[in-house]
């Protein structure tokens, strides 16, 4: 397995797709890197050799990527707890961000549902 910015990339994939695997790189990012490198992304992991994978190491370093990107998203949405923009408050209540409906759905971001006593229609 090639490892890349700390992160195994898989050997039996295409590389446009093992890229993805680095978190801050999509489909789109991955193809720009192996079009400025000048590598085929039908290529296998596995079939590169060590110059390709150096190349591709200094190109993804112009990008942030992993824990720095992180950090970077970790560090915007405490900035926005501590000024109480309405996103801000949406986090430290565990509600959905982004205007999503509550009323029946957002379990994702509310947990199990809870029983709400007498709510029974007779």
């Amino acid at each position: 397995m090639a490892r890349i910015k700390g992160v195994d990339i898989p050997n039996d994939k295409q590389v446009g797709t093992s890229l993805t695997y680095i978190y801050g790189i999509g489909k789109n990012i991955a193809k720009k890197i192996l079009n400025d490198v000048k590598i085929d992304e039908q290529i296998r992991v596995k079939d590169l050799t060590d110059d390709q994978l150096d190349k591709i190491r200094d190109e993804i370093s112009k990008y942030t990527v992993e824990g720095d990107l992180r950090r970077d998203v970790n560090m915007n949405i405490k900035t926005k707890m501590e000024i109480n923009c309405y996103q801000g408050t949406r986090h430290k209540r565990g509600l959905p961000v982004r205007g999503q409906s509550t009323r029946s759905n957002a379990r994702t971001r509310k947990g199990k549902g809870k029983t709400v006593a007498n709510k029974k229609k007779a």
